[in-house]
This record gives C-alpha cells, sequence and structure tokens, in this order.
C-alpha cells in the first residue's frame, strides 16, 4: 500500500475504542446477555465500545455494586494485526499493527513496534524496543539493532519510505531518516544517525554516519548472523 492507500484506510476506519468493564452485583448475567460477557450473576466482564457503557450502567442499575473499567486506546483507526497469520517468533511486547507483511522465520524481539504498511523479509531479526515506522521494509536476513528506530512515512505521502536491502546488519540505537535506502550486505554501527543513502557492501558509522570502509572477512566474522536464532 502507498501512503494515499494508508491515508484512506486510515481516515475511512470506524474509530474504536474497546473497553473491559469488570463488574460486581447480582443478577446480573440476564440483563448482559445481548454482550461479549464473561462470568456468572454476581460478577464478571463485559467486553465492548466506551459508547455502550451508559446504557449498560442504565440497564444494570442498581445491580451493580461495585465496577472498574480498563480502557488501552482512544478512537483508535488501526487495529493490533492477527499474529496467527505469521509464521515468525514473536516475543511478549512487541505491537504489530494492521497491514504488515513479515516474512517466515522472522523474529522480533521484546518491545519492537512494527506499524502499518512495514515489511519484513524472511529470517530477519528485529531486536529490542526497535521501531520501524509506516511503510518501512527491511530485507531477509537482516539484523535491526535494539532501540533503532526507521523513520515511518505515511505524510506527507510524497515521501519515500526507508528501504534496508537483504543481509543488512544495524546496531543498536541507531537512526535511519525517511527515504534513505540501505544497500545490500551493509553494516551501520551503533549510534548511527543515517540520513543518506548507502551503498552495498559498505560499513557506515557517525552522526551523521559516514562510510569507513567496505564490509571485509574482518567485518563478516564481527557481524556474523545466526541461523539457529531463527529455528522456530
Amino acid at each position: 500500500m502507498n501512503s494515499y492507500d494508508l491515508i484512506d484506510y486510515i481516515s475511512e476506519a470506524t474509530k474504536k475504542t474497546p473497553v473491559k468493564f469488570y463488574l460486581q452485583g447480582k443478577e446480573l448475567k440476564s440483563d448482559l446477555a445481548n454482550y461479549e460477557y464473561y462470568g456468572d450473576d454476581n460478577s464478571g466482564v463485559v467486553f465492548c465500545e466506551q459508547k455502550e457503557l451508559k446504557t449498560i450502567r442504565e440497564k444494570l442499575g442498581t445491580k451493580i455494586k461495585q465496577s472498574r473499567i480498563e480502557m488501552d486506546r482512544l478512537n483508535s483507526a488501526i487495529p493490533l494485526a492477527d499474529y496467527s497469520q505469521y509464521n515468525c517468533r514473536i516475543e511478549p511486547g512487541v505491537q504489530i499493527r494492521d497491514q504488515v507483511e513479515i516474512g517466515d522465520g522472522c523474529v522480533l524481539m521484546m518491545g519492537a513496534v512494527i506499524n502499518i504498511g512495514a515489511k519484513i523479509g524472511a529470517e530477519t531479526m528485529i531486536d529490542m524496543n526497535t521501531v520501524l515506522g509506516g511503510r518501512a521494509t527491511v530485507g531477509a536476513n537482516c539484523h535491526i539493532g535494539a532501540g533503532t528506530v526507521l523513520a515511518g512515512v505515511i505524510e506527507p505521502p510524497s515521501a519515500e519510505p526507508v528501504i534496508v536491502e537483504d543481509n543488512v546488519l544495524i546496531g543498536a540505537n541507531c537512526v535511519v531518516l525517511e527515504g534513505v535506502h540501505i544497500g545490500q550486505g551493509s553494516v551501520i554501527a551503533a549510534g548511527s544517525i543515517v540520513i543518506d543513502d548507502v551503498p552495498a557492501g559498505s560499513v557506515y558509522a557517525g552522526s551523521p554516519a559516514k562510510k569507513i570502509k567496505d564490509v571485509d572477512d574482518s567485518t563478516k566474522q564481527k557481524t556474523e548472523l545466526m541461523a539457529s536464532l531463527r529455528q522456530l
């Protein structure tokens, strides 16, 4: 999906504020038959939209003795993806939005955030607390280091997304600005801020990142990726 498609998708989506409504009281179950209620006559939880709460409260009235509401989003336009569609390893705390493509054998570590329209190639590892912004594209057999941000592009819609080709290693806590293209087999040193395209087979470091050498045998040895970590 291009930026215009994503903008249409977001603007036209039904905005949702799902809540969990915990209840204690008496004779609750029969009055909640038309809602997603889990419990008995004395206690339970209703899964519903925030706008339905007033109706539920009015319907139950004095039957409610105690209640609590949990809400983790407000007028959300983009649901989380159905993780069961992916053939990969997704650790706790990962957030993947809808309309994200993830290849087989990928590993997504704790706290990673993958925004709408992003694409990740097969057997790539997205390390802890990494952020892939909207439409960011990462190739196969890459490693995106912990805390790294690949800038997203949804608006302005004319801007180009970050593209990381196959077999790239990006160290921890890097920032790759929108529109940057990182060529195949390149290495980006930890803490770098990448503002320009990186040719294939190059080693870049610094802020802003500059080329320090070509990838050689020593670099390959130090940045070897382990296929065993991608096994399911």
